[in-house]
């Protein structure tokens, strides 16, 4: 599950020092959630298990598109300075049929302020129902990989591996974990994660 960047690559200060940002959507803002159920508020309490004093800020906004967090991203660079960042952005995108260049070039360039701000980026992967048809599908779901491949950076494939398509797993509407299907989801994270914090 990790991309082609090793954490031997990172550089040692991100393993030790900075906050970590989460930058995302509804799938990462908890939505229909209790505050502390979400997958992020479960991995500030795995951090805390695990002696790693990293403060985790949240700063995911449901409904969020790629170009919405394209254009918010560097007011929270530069307000957050984080050592590393994990962005989860896309799904609504594909939900709402955009086209997959765009993600591709929103992804990219949030990537160059991510990297350019000294951070580290982690890339969540992301994919959609057969809706709209393989051809779309496919793309979208290829987009992810190619970036991680092209930019030598850590991927996590697929976020809601385990998780969609599980109905115990999922709220009503079908689109968003319940409380019960966050534990999977960071344990989707984790492996990728772990070694960016030296562990």
């Amino acid at each position: 599950m990790v991309g082609p960047a090793a954490a031997a690559d990172v550089p040692e200060t991100i393993h030790k020092t900075g906050p970590i940002l989460v930058f995302g959507d509804s799938l990462s803002a908890g939505w229909g959630l209790d505050r502390e159920e979400g997958w992020v508020a479960l991995l500030r309490g795995r951090l805390e298990e695990q002696g790693i004093a990293r403060e985790v800020v949240n700063a995911s906004v449901s409904g969020e598109t790629s170009a919405g967090g394209r254009a918010r991203l560097p007011r929270a660079l530069r307000r957050h300075q984080p050592a590393l960042v994990i962005l989860e952005l896309g799904a609504n995108d594909g939900l709402q049929g955009l086209p997959p260049e765009n993600l591709k070039g929103n992804l990219n360039a949030m990537l160059d302020e991510i990297e350019a701000a000294g951070a580290q980026p982690l890339l969540i992967g992301m994919r959609i129902p057969p809706n709209l048809g393989p051809i779309y599908t496919e793309a979208f779901a290829a987009i992810y990989p190619k970036i991680a491949e092209a930019r030598e950076i850590p991927l996590v494939p697929f976020m809601l591996e385990g998780v969609a398509g599980h109905p115990e797993l999922m709220q009503n509407d079908d689109t968003h974990p319940n409380a019960a299907g966050q534990g999977p989801i960071l344990e989707n994270i984790w492996p990728v994660l772990a070694p960016l914090l030296g562990r």
